[in-house]
């Protein structure tokens, strides 16, 4: 990110960060106490939450601020909560996914097996690092909420954000099963592609930090209607980029090996677009490599060509432009704080970079 990014306004990374350093400092006096094995577990979670973009905990800032809430450390700490449950997201998604590593780094559950043969214990290092890496995704759902409860707010202002809170988190459970669900399909469609996307990623990147920040700050019924289209716009958008970069991005940018989600066989709506417009020899080729766990470099950069040459990149990059378009519409219109307003429009670029 640049120096002057929407996500540094109010130094809101370095605050963030902060936040979630002192919570973990915390847990970990919680976890030794237990046992001092349990470090492992601890440093897991404390690495994979050493970096990221922080773009829930800016979504959630900035909707609380944007409806009138003060710079609080209570409205600070909720944010960071998000990024807690981010991190089981993630976590459990690269279980699920069979990901080698996450932002660079390798995954958690990769992490685990490699402690296993590294001491040469006895049983699966594969079946060991799974069941840690679930452990440490349940810790982080946990802590999440402690986190939110923990905050400082008022009883009666966090009353107002659990609804929100609480419907984030199911949803997106909801999502992971049906994106899990759409990979052993036979087929797919780009309306149920984006379907998907809403409840894995849209709803609870952007158009739920949002609402639960204005719910929070006590934002009216308007303004709330605002943030939810906004959020829905940006956070379709902000998928359907991730998926582009998973696909055709610079690994050392992503922090994930080029052509993952091919071998993984993802239904991503730029694979969907590829499956409708696809010629029926094109749609063969694609359906006998897609899913490959052992898919070559050669055969990465054919899909590649495929998805450019049936015009599916195309159509995602148009499908981008114009929700961001939507969402800056939305956004002109809502009746937000200016400064608010100035950082959530410079989020859609920051959201929807090509270079993430």
């Amino acid at each position: 990110m640049s120096p002057d990014s929407p996500l540094d306004a109010e130094d809101l990374r370095t605050r963030v960060q902060k936040a979630l350093d002192d919570a973990l400092a915390h847990q970990a006096e919680v976890l030794d106490a237990v046992s001092p094995d349990l470090a492992p577990l601890m440093d897991s979670i404390s690495d994979l939450l050493s970096g990221g973009k922080r773009l829930r905990a800016a979504f959630c800032y900035w909707g609380w601020r944007g409806a009138g809430g003060a710079d609080t450390a209570g409205a600070l700490t909720v944010a960071a909560s998000l990024e807690v449950f981010q991190a089981a997201a993630l976590i459990h998604d690269d279980v699920m996914d069979g990901s080698d590593t996450r932002r660079g780094m390798a995954a958690v559950h990769r992490r685990f097996a490699s402690l296993h043969r590294g001491n040469s214990w006895l049983g699966s290092p594969e079946a060991f690092g799974v069941a840690g890496a679930v452990l440490a995704g349940d810790l982080c759902l946990s802590w999440c909420d402690e986190l939110y409860a923990g905050s400082a707010l008022p009883p009666e202002v966090l009353a107002r954000g659990r609804g929100v809170f609480d419907q984030m988190r199911t949803e997106l459970m909801c999502g992971q099963y049906l994106d899990m669900l759409e990979q052993v399909r036979a087929t797919t469609s780009v309306q149920q592609a984006r379907h998907v996307i809403r409840y894995k990623s849209a709803n609870y990147t952007v158009a739920q930090p949002l609402l639960l920040g204005g719910a929070l700050a006590g934002a009216p019924a308007p303004l709330l209607a605002a943030y939810d289209d906004y959020g829905l716009a940006l956070g379709e958008a902000f998928q359907l980029r991730d998926d582009v970069l998973g696909v055709f991005g610079d690994p050392a940018a992503t922090g994930k090996p080029a052509g993952d989600d091919l071998r993984e066989g993802k239904r991503t709506v730029l694979v969907a677009s590829a499956m409708e417009t696809a010629s029926p020899a094109e749609l063969a080729e694609i359906r006998r490599s897609l899913g490959d766990p052992h898919l070559d470099a050669d055969g990465v950069e054919r899909l590649r060509t495929l998805l450019v040459e049936v015009g599916a990149l195309a159509a995602v990059e148009r499908l981008i432009a114009s929700l961001c378009d939507s969402a800056l519409t939305t956004l002109a219109t809502a009746e937000v704080d200016p400064e608010a307003r100035n950082v959530l429009e410079r989020l859609v670029v920051a959201a929807t970079a090509r270079d993430q």
